[in-house]
Order: C-alpha cells, then sequence, then structure tokens
C-alpha cells in the first residue's frame, strides 16, 4: 500500500475505483471521475450516507483517521484533496 500512497497519481486511480466499487457505482467510471472536482453534491452526488461508508473504507484500507465532520469536509472536498489528506496522515502514522 505504501507504493500506492507515495504515487499521488495511482493513489487518485485507486481512491476512485475504491468509490466506485464500495459505494457501488453503476455507470460510474474511473475516466469518468475528475479528480478535481466536488464528491458531494453537484460533483459525483454523493450524500451523508455514502461519507459514512467511505470514512470506514479509509479508516479500514489505508489506517488513517478523519477526526470530525470537519476534518472530513476537507479531505472529501475531491479525490486530489483525499489524496493529499491520506498521503499527509499515512506518513505520519509511520
Amino acid at each position: 500500500m505504501e507504493e500506492i500512497v507515495n504515487n499521488s497519481e495511482a493513489l487518485c486511480e485507486y481512491l476512485k475505483k475504491m468509490i466506485i466499487g464500495t459505494l457501488k457505482l453503476e455507470g460510474v467510471t474511473v475516466q469518468g471521475i475528475d479528480s478535481s472536482a466536488p464528491l458531494f453534491r453537484e460533483g459525483l452526488g454523493l450524500d451523508s450516507i455514502d461519507a459514512l461508508e467511505l470514512v470506514v473504507a479509509i479508516e479500514k484500507i489505508f489506517n488513517v483517521i478523519i477526526e470530525d465532520e470537519e476534518v472530513g469536509k476537507r479531505a472529501f472536498a475531491s479525490i486530489n484533496a483525499l489524496a493529499k489528506f491520506i498521503q499527509k496522515k499515512y506518513k505520519q502514522g509511520k
């Protein structure tokens, strides 16, 4: 997992696949997700239930903690923001 986390492009691709798989998003492809677009509302259109599922998946897969709602809002701003959050937290945990 460390190789993926250390490579921003690979991590973004992994996160897109994880989101599609975790949330069972039908008709959504990795190529169809803009890494800089919002994940909630106008972007992918995710909701609070989706956020909870993603928090659990991210904490389990990457062993990083999303402490509260404010941290979550910043982390889930986009795929790029989520990748940066994971990279920062993953390195702190080492």
